[in-house]
């Protein structure tokens, strides 16, 4: 869609040329929300591709995703073969509601930003411990783990002018065992639940409820719970009011299932490894 209220466009190449936010401004990076509907408020818009971070930087103790990184670029990653946990990155590649073109363009920020309960790069990103970098519109930078980081259904700590610069996650969450389940009204449909649970070397199993979840939310056990004692804790720390609710599931139906998938995970989780 045409965005013709658009009078210019910034192209800062590095942090200091960042202009002075005001409340016309938008950041542009892959745009596929941007241009999909009207933007009648905006006049400028800052695009980002010129800063040119590096898309995917691994270090000994993080893998660092630029906000401006593709899904197409995670999903193409090339991973050691003692990140156990990375079928995670194609499986949630493949949870969006979109065409693999959209994924030559969409970017990993811009799905945290949009901050939906369904977004599997928050689902994603959320359950292997990332951490946002956010470049403060008054300078500065605050680090926040992205279970926290989004607040609820399109909210997050995100101020006017803020700027997500990168997600790290740590390299220790990528060597974990993991266990992926995901549910639609449709067959192509938009998530309704979309859980992730991994267990540590030490025994610690994590599970991450997104997508039927207004935000994330994550329960760790020092030791993997018996099924009573999953089904319990879930019922405990997410109530009713957190499950979410529009056309692609009523919030019964999503609570349901999300008790079913914690079970599913929870029995691979604890049953034999696989080869």
């Amino acid at each position: 869609m045409d965005l013709n209220t658009i009078t210019a466009v910034a192209h800062p190449q590095t942090r200091a040329e960042l202009p002075v936010w005001t409340s016309s401004d938008a950041w542009l990076a892959g745009g596929t929300w941007l241009f999909s509907e009207p933007q009648a408020h905006l006049t400028r818009l800052i695009d980002l591709t010129d800063l040119k971070w590096p898309a995917l930087t691994i270090t000994e103790t993080h893998l660092t995703i630029a906000a401006t990184c593709t899904v197409a670029q995670l999903d193409g990653l090339a991973c050691p073969p003692d990140w156990l946990a990375a079928p995670l990155i194609n499986q949630c590649c493949r949870a969006f509601l979109a065409s693999f073109k959209i994924w030559k363009t969409a970017t990993v920020g811009g799905n945290l930003c949009m901050s939906l309960p369904a977004g599997p790069m928050i689902s994603l990103t959320s359950a292997l411990d990332g951490v946002c970098t956010i470049w403060k519109a008054g300078g500065g930078e605050q680090k926040i783990p992205v279970a926290g980081f989004v607040t609820g259904n399109q909210k997050n700590r995100l101020t006017p002018g803020d700027l997500l610069r990168q997600i790290d996650i740590p390299i220790a969450a990528l060597k974990r065992r993991s266990a992926f389940r995901q549910i639609s009204l449709a067959p192509v449909g938009r998530s309704a639940a979309l859980l992730i649970g991994s267990l540590d070397a030490g025994g610690t199993m994590s599970l991450t409820v997104t997508a039927s979840t207004v935000r994330p939310i994550q329960l760790s056990f020092p030791r993997p719970p018996d099924p009573g004692a999953l089904r319990d804790a879930i019922v405990q720390q997410i109530t009713d009011d957190l499950y979410h609710t529009d056309i692609h599931g009523k919030p019964l139906w999503r609570k349901h299932m999300t008790l079913r998938l914690a079970e599913e995970i929870h029995s691979e989780l604890t049953g034999p490894a696989r080869p």
